[in-house]
């Protein structure tokens, strides 16, 4: 091997992040000298704040072999065609931000703007109706993306709804089974070279003392390698984003014959709740804002809209939004919350850590650790973490929830100025503005945008090459082909049973 190779990489930290990166990391590195060993404690445990995804999860599984069928009864998983924002607008309205476009595009001109020619007109409602995943989220429904779809229309994706504990185990097996080394212990104290500053060894409660060449910090909120050894500093985004804490309590299902196929996001008057089904449970979060709402407020808040008995304790999670200011620094680089956190609104968190594995497999250094792949890697990160950020904020942004003290303050919040172009450039003419590194493709700012009544001032002149007439009827045909799909589809609850019954235990 050559001696300038990492021989060792250290994980600190399981739960998802670190079982992740195990299981990935060995994955990429099979049949290479590379050891990875992962040191974390039974006696210690994970936060889990979410259990909702997006449609990039089902890929980085697949990469380790495993199929959907497997992931979704090893986590007793849902399907999730997308979120539904009840009441963010104003209250009593609601909008999905779906896995999927809307309508069909024509002469080279984006639908939205074929869209925006009749409804200014009024002779087109909600553009939801021409998106397969919001007809079939509404409906109660659930079907795979045909592998070839006749058109367009037909073009949509899927994620899960999964209990993040049993996601990790099964990517702690697979790991396992792929030569990863596992330690139950907890980290007392990191050694570092006198000379260099790198980490390079760990000490640990068992008197083990373990030593690596490459070390990834898994180990939550504290940092403990990339914060308390290394001291790296923490960018707060509290003057963005104002929610700093969750409630959150796990309960029986409240609709346990016909688990909806999307996530509920209901807003409150100082944040917002999620639900989220699995197949024997159901998730449930309150995220708000201490400044407003006190924590026994909120905790009733959540309890008294779950919809469902409790089955445990309600628990309070304090957080700062933001990011670390390095993601990777000397020879540590830290995934999950311990590289940032962004309240999971759109469900980033694991895509977050999956963007963050898929760097270190692409700029993996050797044991000096050349600065130029740091940097790269910390200005992706970075710019990775400001994208998330402000769609996030577009949310709470664009509210009408006029009279209420959080929602009224959110409005008046200052917007990046990556944010407040691509705002700007949508309002005058529809125009969708894509940066680097976004996770969110142009359909999901559609989403937004529309969803919160936040319309361009003027379409494409060249959607008149169609007239109106030719328009409605077009966009009625889309509506039937949408309604025939839907009436054809199986609920969701009657598609997990197909799918338990074709992978039995």
């Amino acid at each position: 091997m050559n001696s300038e190779a990492i021989e060792t990489l250290i994980i600190a930290g399981g739960g998802t992040a670190g079982w992740m990166a195990a299981a990935s990391l060995a994955k990429h590195f099979q049949n290479t000298p590379l050891k990875i060993i992962l040191i974390e404690s039974s006696a210690i445990g994970t936060i889990g704040v979410g259990e909702a995804t997006i449609p990039t999860i089902r890929r980085f599984y697949r990469q380790l072999g495993l199929s959907d069928g497997e992931v979704i009864q090893a986590t007793q998983a849902t399907c999730k065609l997308g979120i539904a924002f009840d009441d963010w607008k104003t209250e009593g309205h609601s909008f999905i931000h779906p896995f999927g476009r809307f309508g069909q595009d024509f002469n080279q001109i984006p639908f939205h703007h074929y869209w925006l020619k009749l409804h200014q007109r009024g002779k087109a409602e909600n553009i939801g109706n021409f998106s397969l995943p919001v007809k079939l989220a509404r409906a109660g429904k659930f079907t795979l993306p045909a592998v070839k779809p006749s058109n367009s229309l037909g073009v949509f994706d899927w994620a899960l709804h999964l209990d993040a504990t049993a996601f990790a185990q099964l990517l702690k097996k697979k790991a396992l089974e792929m030569g990863v080394t596992a330690i139950d212990a907890r980290i007392v104290k990191t050694l570092r070279n006198p000379n260099t500053g790198f980490i390079q060894s760990l000490q640990l409660d068992n008197e083990q003392e373990i030593s690596g060449d490459l070390f990834i910090d898994c180990t939550g909120f504290k940092g403990l390698l990339i914060q308390e050894s290394l001291g790296v500093e923490f960018d707060s985004w509290q003057d963005q984003l104002l929610c700093d804490r969750a409630v959150v309590v796990q309960t029986e299902l409240s609709t346990p014959k016909a688990p909806p196929s999307y996530t509920q996001a209901k807003a409150h008057s100082a944040g917002w709740q999620w639900k989220i089904p699995l197949q024997t449970r159901q998730g449930n979060g309150h995220v708000f804002a201490s400044r407003y709402i006190s924590d026994d407020q909120a905790t009733q808040t959540l309890l008294d809209h779950a919809g469902a008995k409790p089955i445990q304790d309600p628990r309070i999670i304090h957080f700062t939004p933001g990011r670390r200011k390095l993601a990777w620094h000397k020879n540590c680089i830290c995934l999950g919350l311990s590289a940032g956190f962004l309240e999971p609104l759109e469900s980033t968190s694991i895509a977050l850590i999956e963007t963050g594995i898929e760097k270190i497999k692409l700029l993996f250094p050797t044991k000096a650790c050349d600065p130029i792949l740091a940097d790269e890697f910390n200005e992706m990160t970075r710019l990775e973490y400001e994208r998330v950020r402000d769609f996030i904020q577009l949310h709470y942004s664009l509210n009408q929830r006029h009279g209420e003290f959080f929602w009224d303050d959110c409005r008046h919040l200052k917007t990046p100025e990556t944010l407040t172009k691509k705002m700007a450039l949508f309002k005058a003419r529809g125009h969708l503005l894509k940066y680097r590194w976004e996770i969110f493709q142009n359909p999901s700012w559609v989403a937004l945008y529309t969803g919160f009544g936040f319309l361009p001032s003027h379409y494409d002149p060249a959607a008149d090459k169609i007239d109106d007439d030719q328009l409605i009827a077009m966009f009625n045909s889309m509506e039937q082909g949408l309604k025939q799909a839907v009436d054809q589809t199986p609920s969701h609850i009657e598609f997990l049973g197909y799918l338990n019954e074709a992978n039995p235990t």
